[in-house]
């Protein structure tokens, strides 16, 4: 055997199906119970009840509740990301305030319409916004994507100060949320449904009217 054969280390064999079913089905769990529960009310025999595993299953895939709460929210980042970067690249030029916003704002909702289990996302997602302790969770998660659309709405509006910028960033932020978990509020104060399309519309040209103004 030649040194390059002894050094070598062993393979690692890729997941199975069901190992990666399982795994899915842990995190949709864990999405599930946090959006519910919060991090504090979770805990990880709630998150396997719901998954219908054992606890060990849940440490195996998932670790520690600290940990497995930081990958859930983790998990959706990159595709909502993607999906926001995609919808600003195809803007065309000159772009306006609520066209960007709307390519912050719509992809969500998209991913919402083609998977329910994203408004779990969003509550998650609110959570994580509020609480100081998942600061840099926030920060490594959303804010590279949340930076290019600062970078786009200062553009846009170059009398606004770093302040006003951040606070009707944070503010659209906080009313997409809004919508995404509280759309049966919504009909509940109004008396009536509206179609979701409109409610969005209304939504971009609401937060962009703030940034105007």
């Amino acid at each position: 055997m030649n040194k390059v054969q002894a050094t070598e280390k062993p393979r690692q064999r890729a997941p199975s199906k069901r190992a990666l079913a399982t795994r899915a089905r842990v995190f949709d769990a864990a999405e599930k119970v946090f959006a519910d529960r919060g991090f504090d009310g979770a805990t990880i025999r709630m998150i396997a009840t719901e998954a219908g595993e054992p606890v060990g299953t849940i440490h195996h895939h998932g670790g520690g509740k600290d940990v497995l709460f930081q990958q859930t929210v983790a998990r959706r980042a990159a595709t909502l990301s993607q999906a926001r970067l995609e919808a600003l690249a195809r803007l065309e030029a000159p772009a306006t305030m609520a066209a960007v916003l709307e390519a912050f704002i719509r992809p969500f909702f998209d991913l919402a319409l083609q998977d329910p289990r994203w408004r779990n996302y969003a509550r998650l997602v609110a959570f994580v916004s509020v609480d100081g302790r998942w600061r840099d969770l926030s920060a490594e998660c959303f804010d590279p994507t949340a930076e290019v659309f600062l970078a786009e709405i200062k553009r846009l509006a170059p009398h606004a100060t770093p302040q006003q910028t951040a606070e009707g960033f944070v503010f659209t932020v906080a009313a997409m949320l809004a919508l995404l978990t509280s759309q049966g509020r919504i009909s509940d104060l109004a008396g009536s449904s509206q179609a979701q399309a409109a409610q969005i519309d209304h939504l971009v040209a609401f937060c962009a009217a703030g940034f105007v103004a």
